[in-house]
């Protein structure tokens, strides 16, 4: 969207007066049901929310990108002198963990510097204004909005053309290079393609959209901030997604690929086409769950060599819970397409059928996140606290959302009587917890 800079005083004491701006918005998101089996294949369920981050750009006169942030309180402006900045993404993460308020600007460099090389066009110096409503550290894509709102003003700014998926594509390749979180493909599609009251299914392999699904009326999905700090960028999230690919591997061995072949394979040359998901629970515990046994890195490297994941680093004195790991994408994958099922067949005449079932596949989803190592005691409190209040109160439902470790629980509840229910849950929550700045998500 082209704006002028006189529209707002903000966009004036920055970019100055009388100049022709770039604008382009993108909302966070609700995890409801997928979250971290998005890197093994799986079917995901995503909700764009109300908050959303918006990123301004102009052309600037030095080869230079000025980046302004208007939701951080010191290290908030940070300028980038481009030709010193590496084109080599991995020197170029290097440089930018030695540079004041790198840590939050890394995401739009990220994304300027893939955009640049991914497509090869040459870019010059650009003036960036961010502001974004999206709660950093609450597991509701703080990051992926950011990112998708600065592919999107750039690409606009430069008239550059990009297919449906490749902007979430190039986002994700910026996180995961640039900046150096191993996240998949889900919040990226998600804040990009997501629409209101809708929800978006995803089969991860790595990007098949399927159509936006309406959320019933009455139905709400709606989340509680456990007040926890989530980051995707924390060891144990890593250390789960490099136990899943693990269990792959074993699994792949067993149906005869070599150790030494094991980084060669292409997705299409691969046992289950690559993907954890792609195997169903019964032919999982029939052939595979037995061979599955957690170990330290160093055993499972003497044992089976390595991982078909590139953004997996298998640490040697690490204990990898393998076996919980790699079946969690196998069953989530179930769990999704069967809630999906029901979620499409509700209505009013048969919801006090079918939402106990869906329920019951959340609370589910949340356990098999704690048996991974993904959970976290303030987040079980609030599931707990659902799972109290039973159907009476109108809430169904709770899980951890995204990659888990805190962050965001999402609650399914039914009706204006199941939306009051969360919020006085979530007022309690607040009460018990003498926690203030908390985000009620609806």
């Amino acid at each position: 969207m082209k704006i002028n800079s006189d529209s707002s005083t903000n966009l004036q004491k920055f970019f100055g007066n009388n100049q022709t701006l770039t604008q382009a918005s993108s909302p966070g998101r609700m995890d409801v049901m997928g979250g971290i089996a998005d890197y093994s294949g799986s079917m995901v369920l995503q909700m764009p929310i109300k908050e959303k981050a918006i990123v301004t750009i102009g052309l600037r006169n030095y080869n230079q990108l000025h980046i302004k942030s208007l939701d951080i309180s010191s290290n908030n402006e940070v300028y980038i002198d481009l030709d010193a900045l590496p084109n080599d993404y991995k020197e170029a993460k290097q440089y930018l963990q030695n540079i004041e308020g790198g840590d939050w600007a890394t995401y739009i460099i990220g994304c300027y510097l893939v955009l640049k090389n991914e497509k090869k066009i040459k870019l010059g110096g650009l003036d960036i204004l961010v502001e974004s409503s999206v709660p950093v550290g609450k597991g509701v894509s703080s990051s992926a909005a950011i990112e998708v709102a600065t592919l999107k003003a750039i690409a606009e700014l430069f008239s550059i053309d990009l297919q449906r998926t490749e902007l979430p594509k190039l986002a994700q390749k910026a996180e995961n290079l640039v900046v150096g979180v191993p996240c998949g493909l889900m919040d990226q599609l998600a804040s990009f393609l997501g629409e209101n009251n809708k929800l978006l299914p995803i089969l991860c392999q790595p990007d098949k959209i399927f159509d936006l699904v309406d959320i019933p009326k009455n139905l709400y999905f709606v989340g509680i901030d456990s007040g926890v700090r989530h980051s995707v960028g924390g060891a144990s999230y890593g250390e789960v997604r490099t136990a899943a690919f693990m269990g792959y591997s074993i699994i792949a061995q067993k149906m005869g690929v070599s150790k030494e072949k094991i980084h060669e394979l292409s997705n299409k040359e691969s046992p289950f086409e690559g993907f954890l998901s792609n195997i169903s629970p019964s032919m999982y515990e029939s052939n595979f769950a037995r061979s599955l046994n957690s170990m330290y890195g160093k055993d499972f490297i003497h044992d089976f060599g390595g991982v078909t994941d590139k953004l997996s680093t298998i640490k040697p004195d690490v204990f990898y819970n393998i076996n919980a790991c790699t079946q969690h994408p196998i069953y989530e994958n179930l769990r999704v397409n069967t809630f999906l099922e029901l979620l499409k067949n509700l209505s009013n005449q048969n919801h006090t059928t079918l939402l106990p079932i869906m329920g019951e596949l959340m609370f589910q989803s949340h356990e098999s996140y704690n048996k991974c190592g993904l959970g976290n005691e303030m987040t079980d409190k609030i599931v707990n606290m659902a799972h109290s209040e039973g159907f009476e109160s109108g809430i169904y439902g709770a899980k951890i959302t995204g990659g888990g470790s805190g962050g965001t629980v999402c609650l399914m509840v039914y009706g204006e009587h199941g939306l009051n229910s969360a919020k006085n849950l979530f007022a309690e929550y607040q009460r018990q917890t003498n926690q203030v700045d908390l985000v009620f998500f609806e």
